[in-house]
């Protein structure tokens, strides 16, 4: 399933990007994990994107045989948050389309592939701009889990879209010792919404999105 891969992936960044860094903490015996998905912990804040520690993965359907998974890094962005009025939050991430990435070198050419004798590309071409979510709304469905509405950007067109969101962990970062909150989001789209043609039906037009994001207090 696309949490595995995403957990996977996450775990690979982790340990090349911050936990080799830093091995210190890790010699001193059973230490604590740092985060837990304790509400209470949250104070309310302007947040930024790790993008060392954030994710998006998404999954299509491969000529009905089996789904295939890709990732987006290096997210940047930032959640304005109050605990006490979760309906106010505001969520504004920018996902760099170029840092695109799957297990197959060729598969991810083709996407940033130009188009042929000047033509429209296949899916992003050489030089994609950004995709961008703004969110509009947010309303609270549970202790931890809360809808996402807001306008994604991608391909040069604007949708709206809806994330179930769920909070999964606060505390504070042990190497850099800012506050820290993690979520998960889940949504789908289709991507000839958004101008993304290539394939269709062979490759699924529906596109599934999970989002694994740490955001630390500024």
């Amino acid at each position: 399933m696309i949490r595995y891969a995403l957990a996977a992936a996450a775990t690979v960044i982790a340990v090349t990007g911050g936990i080799a860094a830093a091995p210190a903490i890790f010699a001193q015996g059973a230490p604590q994990v740092p985060g837990a998905a304790d509400p209470s912990r949250v104070t309310g804040g302007t947040y930024t994107a790790d993008p060392s520690h954030s994710l998006i993965a998404f999954e299509v359907n491969h000529f009905g045989f089996n789904d295939y998974y890709g990732l987006f890094g290096d997210v940047a962005g930032t959640l304005k948050l109050d605990p006490a009025n979760i309906a106010a939050a505001k969520v504004d991430v920018t996902i760099p389309v170029a840092s695109v990435t799957t297990a197959s070198k060729g598969l991810t050419d083709h996407l940033l592939r130009p188009g042929k004798d000047g033509g429209k590309p296949d899916f992003f071409g050489p030089a994609p701009a950004p995709a961008r979510f703004v969110s509009t709304s947010v309303e609270r469905t549970g202790d931890m889990t809360a809808n996402i509405t807001g306008n994604l950007t991608l391909n040069g067109v604007t949708k709206p879209v809806t994330f179930e969101a769920e909070f999964t962990g606060a505390g504070a970062n042990p190497f850099n010792k800012k506050e820290t909150v993690g979520f998960e989001a889940e949504t789908s789209i289709k991507r000839s919404d958004f101008g993304v043609n290539y394939g269709i039906p062979m490759v699924s037009d529906e596109v599934e999105l999970d989002i694994s994001v740490a955001f630390e207090k500024q």
